[in-house]
């Protein structure tokens, strides 16, 4: 069976050791993403981008990259949660734009295990609501990573969503932009609200999704299209009940994540605004009746299409970002006032830089 959230029994029983093994890689998440974010993401997303904006995002991608790693060798390899990718045999393309159903709030979690066995995790981006942009350290970490914050009224976002995917039309950019049409995660209320609103406008009856809007996406593929490689659009379903943050954290829950790709090229996708809206609701249709089977059924069709991440690998970029990070609080609490008066200084500018979406502008030109 599917995701039944209130008829199946938790995967696993939330131990003390569990409780206690999970606040430990809580903390050292939550640790390493400020020292990577101070001692090298500073300097990627700002002392970089003075010279090259390419290469500050290359660099960028490259250290976060590191760091959203661990969380796929968390939920993989620490929790033994099971993660199946089925349907078409995904491309490492360097430049996509991914649709996927919003089941829960912690699905764009696990698109970065997917984005890892790509060799792309650190060119993942959102479009997320602009409230996430407050969280302490994840909202530097979201503002370093040139996440688009949106209020989810058209009319207020319009306008800055073009402007920051003007920014994003370079094609030797690394850009995997994930975008959930549905606009919010999935609730029976919400659903309840989205059929009301389907029959009184003439639109399908979803049960396992919300209606898709469309205006956002089409914004998306009118400024990008050009310069992406592919749309992959990903139907995510759990077994048995879907996580919530805190279920992901102690490795209670879920026993089984699926994913169902499919990959598309640009060309097949309507140019008009009202065909590429027709198309994307077709999609969500699709994924209506998809993610019935998966409940009934227990499974996507075709799977199999990757293989498991790499133990070894998993590890040395472990090791790697616990050993910066170890040195990095050593250099900050124990060594010379200046790199405490520096940690300061950077967290002021993070601060400021996230709450006015201020990033600087190249002073020359590098781009060889």
């Amino acid at each position: 069976m599917g995701d039944d959230s209130g008829k199946q029994p938790r995967h696993r029983n939330l131990t003390p050791l569990r409780m206690m093994r999970g606040i430990f890689c809580l903390i050292v998440l939550v640790l390493s993403a400020f020292m990577v974010l101070v001692y090298f993401g500073f300097w990627t997303a700002t002392g970089l981008r003075i010279v090259s904006v390419h290469y500050s995002r290359v660099g960028t991608s490259f250290f976060f990259g590191c760091w959203l790693a661990l969380w796929p060798f968390w939920f993989e390899k620490i929790n033994k949660t099971k993660v199946v990718i089925s349907g078409d045999s995904v491309p490492p393309a360097k430049r996509v734009l991914v649709i996927a159903n919003h089941r829960t709030e912690v699905d764009w979690m696990y698109l970065w295990d997917l984005a890892l066995r790509k060799g792309c995790v650190g060119s993942i981006r959102y479009i997320l609501k602009s409230s996430l942009m407050k969280l302490p350290v994840f909202g530097w970490v979201f503002h370093i990573m040139e996440f688009i914050p949106v209020e989810r009224r058209w009319e207020a976002d319009a306008l800055k969503l073009r402007q920051i995917l003007y920014t994003y039309k370079d094609p030797e950019d690394p850009l995997w932009l994930v975008v959930f049409p549905e606009g919010t995660d999935f609730t029976e209320q919400k659903c309840i609200r989205s059929k009301k609103y389907a029959s009184e406008n003439g639109l399908p009856i979803l049960n396992n999704v919300l209606l898709p809007k469309t205006k956002g996406f089409y914004a998306c593929l009118e400024e990008l299209g050009g310069s992406l490689d592919a749309v992959y659009d990903i139907t995510i379903g759990y077994k048995h009940h879907c996580p919530s943050f805190l279920d992901n954290a102690f490795g209670v829950d879920p026993a089984e994540v699926h994913m169902h790709v499919r990959c598309i090229a640009i060309v097949d996708i309507p140019e008009s605004e009202n065909d590429a809206s027709s198309w994307l609701m077709d999609t969500f249709c699709d994924k209506d009746k998809v993610l019935s089977d998966f409940h009934s059924q227990g499974h996507f069709p075709r799977e199999g299409i990757e293989s498991e991440l790499s133990t070894t690998k998993c590890l040395a970029n472990f090791i790697f970002v616990l050993t910066s990070t170890a040195v990095c609080t050593y250099l900050t609490l124990f060594s010379s006032i200046w790199f405490k008066i520096y940690v300061s200084s950077v967290c002021a500018y993070l601060t400021t830089a996230t709450y006015f979406n201020f990033r600087p502008s190249p002073i020359v030109s590098l781009r060889m």
